[in-house]
């Protein structure tokens, strides 16, 4: 073989090496079975849950923030932790009553589930990515009702799996990143909490601006108002920038929860 030949299969071999080392996408639902399959047995054996809900945000943001949301920081939690895929999102979650309706469930379009149902699905799925060779189940959920049912499954999981090395993780962090820290973030540039909101205010839209302005109706949002159509805070002063502040808080935030709760 000449050297020319020699230097050309070591370079097939390289790039046959690297890309089993790495799938091509972070996201499982892209994937082939087998593209799994290789990623796991290369070490990654984290699986984030993504759990977002369909339900409304004002007259100004679509149906599906939430699930565009938290696909987008798994997606950059993944990514930093460097051993995680993300496994397609939960998008049917709690959001109140059918009838009489309650909560969300009073906006058209919003669906719901019993929280039983709910729990049983996460269960469900933990198990699932167990079987497949995961060693860490990881739920991360963008919406704060439902919060404590996260909690529960993860639980249960562990109790079922006890003397294994495979554990499920409820990671609160990632919603008060969302709720708590990113709000104080924006306290501290001058605006007050009734500015920001806890739904579909400058705190949600900022985020939505900065992630995928795509589901926003920019020439609503001043019409958009506190304690109307869904609304609480005040939209119309929402811009990109403030919602990159959010994603640099949710991102490390929930990094650094994650690696803490998977570590062995």
């Amino acid at each position: 073989m000449s050297r020319a030949a020699y230097l050309l299969a070591i370079l097939r071999l390289a790039a046959t090496a690297v890309g089993a080392a790495s799938p091509p996408t972070l996201f499982m639902g892209e994937l082939t079975w087998t593209e799994i399959r290789d990623a796991v047995q290369d070490g990654k054996t984290t699986v984030i849950i993504p759990i977002g809900g369909t339900e409304q945000s004002g007259p100004h943001i679509a149906l599906n923030k939430h699930n565009i949301r938290v696909r987008f920081f798994a997606a950059r939690i993944a990514s930093s932790l460097g051993d995680a895929l993300v496994a397609p999102v939960l998008a049917y979650t709690p959001e109140g009553n059918v009838s009489p309706p309650t909560e969300h469930m009073k906006y058209t379009g919003t669906i719901t589930m019993p929280e039983s149902t709910f729990e049983e699905i996460l269960v469900a799925a933990g198990r699932s990515y167990r079987q497949h060779g995961f060693k860490d189940i990881v739920f991360i959920g963008d919406h704060g009702g439902y919060q404590r049912v996260l909690k529960r499954a993860a639980a249960a999981l562990n109790h079922e799996w006890a003397g294994t090395n495979v554990r499920a993780h409820a990671i609160e962090e990632y919603y008060t990143a969302v709720s708590k820290d990113y709000v104080e973030a924006l306290k501290e540039k001058g605006f007050t909490e009734e500015q920001i909101g806890h739904h579909a205010g400058l705190a949600d839209t900022s985020l939505m601006l900065a992630i995928d302005p795509s589901l926003v109706r920019t020439n609503r949002m001043r019409s958009a108002k506190s304690g109307v159509d869904g609304v609480s805070g005040d939209p119309s002063i929402s811009t990109p920038d403030l919602g990159k502040i959010g994603v640099d808080i949710v991102v490390k935030r929930s990094t650094e929860a994650i690696r803490l709760a998977t570590r062995r």
